[in-house]
């Protein structure tokens, strides 16, 4: 007996829900992580608005831990935000990739700057043959993503209020936990391991000499210019 027309989905069909669903699992996935995030925010100092505002209008992982380690150690606002914005550059880098793939414009261009992360960029990349799916990809991931940080955020964000004290239970020392922890998976080469090894060394001369903050952007430096170097090398 053949098979009716209503008896299988379309091809499109079955992609769209596989990927829905790959985006709602990469939502969930990331998003837990932001009860980390909430909780390590109120334990650097930041309020439970101030917190859930940087996840609002930052909503980049990274940035935002770092934001808050720098602040936690005693930094000032401006060394804080340059220390977020160069972890941040690379959304910029991912930015002119998709824009000739989504090919947005008007608000969905504004609103879709926003949804511009490595998970998203991942997803959309990942569904680079067809418009449809990169595009169903992308939003699907972005909204995903930043429901769920942003709803773990203030949970944790909660929760990190109400344990009080956060040098009570060694919450204090989260902030550079969690960074390590973002770092970790990315020293894959020796080359990456040296320049954080050069990076570390040059964070802990400074320490004692300059003020809090500043030894953060001195081995970010570091790293951009190592990476310089080797690009005028390799050409």
């Amino acid at each position: 007996m053949t098979p009716g027309p209503s008896s299988a989905p379309p091809e499109w069909d079955r992609r769209r829900r596989s990927v829905v669903r790959d985006a709602l699992g990469v939502g969930v996935a990331t998003g837990a992580y932001g009860l980390s995030f909430g909780a390590i925010g109120v334990a650097g100092g930041l309020s439970v608005a101030q917190t859930c505002a940087t996840s609002v209008l930052m909503f980049t992982g990274a940035s935002q831990f770092a934001l808050v380690g720098v602040l936690a150690a005693g930094g000032g606002a401006p060394a804080a935000a340059v220390t977020a914005v160069l972890l941040g550059a690379r959304n910029a880098l991912y930015g002119l990739r998709l824009s000739s793939l989504l090919e947005l414009t008007g608000l969905r261009k504004v609103v879709g700057a926003q949804m511009v992360i490595d998970e998203t960029t991942a997803m959309c990349i990942g569904h680079e043959d067809d418009v449809r799916a990169r595009r169903l990809a992308f939003w699907a991931t972005g909204l995903a993503v930043f429901t769920l940080w942003n709803l773990a955020t203030l949970v944790g964000a909660l929760a990190g209020t109400a344990l009080g004290d956060p040098q009570t239970y060694g919450l204090d020392a989260a902030v550079p936990a969690a960074f390590l922890a973002l770092l970790w998976p990315r020293l894959d080469t020796p080359r990456a391991r040296w320049v954080a090894v050069g990076a570390a060394g040059v964070a802990l001369a400074l320490t004692p000499v300059v003020p809090a903050g500043l030894p953060v952007m001195a081995a970010a430096g570091v790293a951009v210019l190592a990476g310089l170097t080797w690009r005028d090398a390799a050409t």
